[in-house]
């Protein structure tokens, strides 16, 4: 019983819209981890689980009605070849990392993907396709979460530190942090423009999962039904109406206050998800691996950012 009062004091604070999205994963981590420690389990897993991922969903198409659709393709363009190559490096730098530590093949794979993607979203479309085991989705989801956690309460502090741009906040973000609700809780949490780029680039780089989880059902043979991320349709479709009928505008303000409730919610429950038999099963060598990708692909495109070779 108090588990669930926790649980749903949290749940209404993170709802509440005073609470910003690192306090809201905060808050999910102290539940998790603090309950979990005294060998507690989480009464809502599954349905917080589930709830997480529809609301991810749900609020990356309500931001849609803050967004411009000339400014959502103009950045979608201006970053494709961007994303082009930092998939390729990422997957070709992940695998060489995976080798070294002695991970292997398969959760190295998603881990890798998960990485240069979209975190959770990519390991859910590929996992099926190489025939991961539940253990193995286990270990690359919990090293995703883990590193997401970690970043959206640090990218903001590092990218006020060191006088980054909106612009150049957004762009590092959508490059280097893994799953989109953290990209959009750090970027909102850094500025409007940071979160327009931010949005934008990381779902432009989200698409990759079609083309990537096709490649690799062609090279397992795997017949594996592909998860195709429709969210995204929704998304540009929501763009369109803020952009073209402007007879809706009475509507679109409350309707991107209420994603960003919704988003803030979404990482309440991931972050309650995270639980102390999570980090454990996530073990020390695939986790060694996806911090050394995750610091390498953080540190490079920052550079890259910083010296004006990639820019908007």
């Amino acid at each position: 019983m108090t588990q669930k009062i926790f649980f749903f004091l949290g749940l209404a604070a993170a709802a509440s819209g005073f609470a910003s999205p690192p306090v809201a994963l905060t808050l999910g981590l102290i539940f998790g981890l603090g309950f979990s420690s005294f060998g507690l389990k989480h009464p809502y897993s599954a349905g917080a689980r589930k709830s997480s991922r529809f609301l991810l969903q749900a609020s990356v198409v309500g931001l849609g009605f803050g967004m411009n659709l000339h400014e959502v393709i103009r950045v979608g363009r201006s970053g494709f070849l961007y994303t082009l190559l930092s998939i390729s490096f990422t997957m070709v730098a992940g695998m060489a990392l995976a080798s070294a530590f002695r991970v292997e093949r398969r959760p190295a794979f998603l881990i890798s993907t998960g990485t240069a993607i979209c975190g959770g979203s990519a390991i859910a479309a590929v996992g099926p396709i190489t025939h991961a085991t539940d253990e193995e989705m286990a270990i690359s989801l919990g090293t995703v979460f883990v590193l997401n956690s970690v970043a959206l309460l640090t990218f903001p502090f590092l990218g006020s530190a060191l006088h980054l741009t909106q612009t150049q906040f957004g762009l590092w973000a959508a490059l280097a942090i893994h799953d989109t609700s953290s990209v959009v809780g750090a970027a909102a949490k850094y500025g409007a423009a940071a979160l327009a780029v931010g949005t934008t680039v990381k779902l432009a780089r989200a698409l990759w999962i079609v083309p990537v989880a096709l490649a690799t059902a062609v090279l397992k043979g795997a017949k594996a039904k592909i998860q195709w991320p429709w969210f995204i349709g929704f998304f540009c479709l929501a763009a369109v109406c803020n952009t073209y009928l402007s007879a809706g505008a009475p509507v679109y303000a409350p309707l991107v206050k209420l994603a960003k409730i919704g988003l803030t919610v979404t990482l309440y429950l991931i972050g309650s998800g995270i639980s102390v038999v999570t980090l454990k099963e996530v073990g020390h060598r695939p986790l060694l691996q996806g911090v050394t990708l995750w610091l390498l692909v953080s540190f490079v495109s920052l550079w890259l950012i910083r010296a004006g070779w990639i820019a908007l």
